[in-house]
């Protein structure tokens, strides 16, 4: 970490002839007709990162489950230490062999402590003292990836913020208990961190590879990809389809590679400010004796900044409260960030998720008929491209990016004029995002009102306002023209007024 207080990596290395780690030979699975990986062919070396990219249900997810053991390949094999593994490779020969995987979507028990979920994943934790020896194993761990985490292993996970939870599942898998860690696989594991916390993360991902442990980072972020990649394995539509050198690696070579557009056709962030006193129809009073007031205009898009869980999400949730008042005449939509507790309805079907919040016109007072909604799905489903399942399917066949699509689809098909968005775009690709960033400027442009929290500094560009957030209260304001790196960084650690 340097003098300012911002971590430092170390440069990826340049691609040399490592040994071979682990090499998987024409892996497939299929989910009916649905071919979610096809004929998987690489060579993953020992003490190096190999970064993922390509679009949502682009088989990333389906090939890392493969490789960690919790699905198995209907077809090909995975070579390890001489060994030929065509059928029966699980979770249990996956551990055996040191390879760990953190889950886009996570796996901690949220009723149980840190240290109790240790034990969950480390059954070898057993016997007298396994408490004190679980307890000091994953504090350790989080003591060297993330330095200041505050964390104990006593807390409760589900007491915890969701940036803390992806904290605590990263350390679990990188913790030693029995066999060495020899292969990590990162499945968007800075989808719910700050950009502080992430380089904590990167800087790490880098120096286990200068100590020979293996990482595979899946990420949208490509510039974290550029920064602690040594090779970009590119994936489109189930298959590999390139392989790329990190160093000197430019980020329109990604895109161009997956194949979403040819050209990195980034939305202008340049904006007709909403600062009309006239126009600031939405103010709200919120955290502690209602000393923060959050002003919005009609028709702009105002952000929420800060570390991670410094009271932005309880500041939406109660802006939402507010805005449900019997009297409010305020028409509300929420994204949620965390898509599997607050957001999809896990036994329900893509289209049911999509079509709850729109059952009901409010204005007409009467039930949309199915014919209608479904119309109004397929539109949606076409402009955010929504893809890897048919709309009958149950909503958990998709991937996490595509998920969250269904949630933003559902929040924008309705009638609401006050959008609140959770950190909106975990796990959604970057052609997406850039569709979606000029999709809210349009909305924003016909009087739709957003509150946005988002942990990618970089999206504050499309703000009109930023709301810089500690211990619950907003500890300064920018404008999009003063929301630089710095600017943002010393707001997040300046003293909370008192």
């Amino acid at each position: 970490m340097n003098h300012s207080g911002s971590v430092t990596l170390d440069e990826p290395h340049a691609h040399t002839k490592l040994p071979t780690l682990l090499s998987i030979r024409g892996l497939a699975v299929s989910f009916g007709a649905v071919r979610a990986l096809q004929g998987a062919d690489f060579d993953f070396a020992a003490g190096e990162c190999v970064a993922i990219a390509g679009h949502n249900g682009a088989g990333k997810s389906t090939l890392m489950s493969v490789l960690s053991g919790a699905r198995r390949a209907s077809e090909g094999a995975i070579e390890i230490d001489g060994d030929r593994y065509a059928d029966g490779f699980d979770a249990p020969i996956a551990r055996s062999l040191g390879i760990r995987c953190v889950f886009q979507e996570l796996s901690l028990c949220p009723n149980l402590t840190i240290e109790e979920n240790m034990r969950a994943a480390h059954p070898q934790l057993r016997g007298f003292g396994w408490r004190r020896r679980a307890r000091q194993t994953i504090e350790a761990e989080l003591d060297m990836i993330f330095p200041g985490h505050g964390l104990r292993g006593t807390d409760v996970v589900g007491d915890l913020s969701l940036a803390q939870q992806q904290m605590v599942e990263i350390a679990r898998a990188f913790a030693r208990v029995d066999a060495p860690v020899r292969l990590v696989i990162l499945d968007e594991p800075t989808s719910s961190l700050d950009r502080y916390t992430a380089q904590q993360l990167l800087a790490h991902i880098r120096a286990c590879a200068a100590n020979g442990i293996s990482c595979i980072l899946i990420t949208h972020m490509l510039e974290e990809m550029l920064r602690s990649a040594d090779r970009v394995m590119v994936m489109r539509d189930g298959k590999i389809v390139s392989t790329l050198p990190a160093p000197n690696l430019e980020k329109e070579q990604i895109i161009r590679a997956m194949g979403q557009f040819t050209e990195a056709a980034e939305p202008s962030p340049q904006r007709e400010a909403k600062t009309s006193a006239a126009d600031s129809a939405f103010s709200w009073a919120i955290g502690p004796r209602g000393r923060t007031r959050i002003e919005a205009a009609r028709g702009s898009i105002v952000g929420f900044a800060g570390l991670a869980g410094q009271g932005q999400t309880d500041a939406l949730l109660a802006i939402y409260a507010h805005a449900r008042k019997r009297g409010s005449h305020q028409t509300v939509a929420f994204v949620a960030g965390d898509r599997r507790a607050d957001g999809v309805f896990a036994d329900w079907s893509i289209a049911e998720n999509f079509d709850i919040r729109a059952l009901y016109d409010g204005k007409s007072r009467a039930w949309i008929d199915r014919e209608g909604l479904r119309a109004l799905f397929d539109t949606w489903k076409a402009r955010i491209n929504i893809r890897g399942a048919a709309a009958s399917a149950p909503i958990l066949a998709l991937s996490g990016g595509n998920q969250q699509k269904v949630l933003f689809a559902r929040a924008l098909a309705s009638d609401a004029e006050l959008v609140l968005m959770d950190d909106p775009m975990r796990g959604v690709d970057i052609g997406t995002k850039l569709e979606i960033y000029t999709l809210l400027q349009a909305e924003a442009a016909k009087g739709r009102t957003f509150v946005w929290y988002t942990t990618e500094n970089d999206e504050f560009a499309y703000c009109d306002k930023i709301y810089v957030f500690r211990a619950g209260q907003v500890t300064r304001v920018l404008d999009a023209s003063g929301c630089t790196e710095d600017a943002l960084l010393a707001a997040s650690f300046d003293e909370v007024p008192a």
